[in-house]
């Protein structure tokens, strides 16, 4: 076992994520040695969100380790402040978005089950993402494009 320690991270930053998404992740609990649960610590400067308002279908949770956040949910907007624990439920109910609005960095922990297949829907963009596990698999798509017939292509 080896210990992550979330106040001493390293934080990996996106290029290509656009301005008002540039926040930093380090994957704390796969550095731990962790499998059955995903564990991420995010930097999140002043102005930025985390990610689009979305939810997924596990339960996902958020754990304010430093600042003050701004969270988005089906029911309208709270602040977040250190040492504040929310519990996103599986499905709709559970959308959220956590923003920086404040002037220091805020420091977030995020954790879920692991799973190889994870699937979030965006309700602002009406897209849905899936994600495999296999980079050839995975696909970002808008609902409208995305209906077939289940025996569409086959013989």
């Amino acid at each position: 076992m080896k210990p992550a320690n979330v106040f001493h991270a390293a934080f990996e930053y996106d290029a290509d994520d656009p301005v008002g998404y540039r926040s930093g992740v380090t994957r704390v609990g796969r550095i731990a040695g962790g499998k059955a649960n995903t564990v991420k610590l995010f930097e999140v400067p002043p102005g930025q969100s985390i990610c689009p308002y979305h939810y997924e279908y596990d339960e996902e949770w958020l754990l304010v380790l430093e600042g003050e956040l701004v969270l988005r949910q089906p029911g309208g907007e709270e602040s977040l402040t250190r040492g504040d624990l929310v519990c996103f439920p599986a499905g709709p109910e559970g959308a959220h978005k956590v923003t920086n609005r404040a002037e220091a960095v805020g420091l977030v922990m995020m954790f879920s089950r692991a799973s190889e297949l994870a699937v979030a829907v965006y309700p602002d963009s009406d897209k849905i993402g899936v994600w495999t596990g296999e980079d050839a698999d995975e696909l970002m798509l808008r609902r409208a494009d995305g209906s077939v017939d289940y025996w569409d292509g086959e013989r």
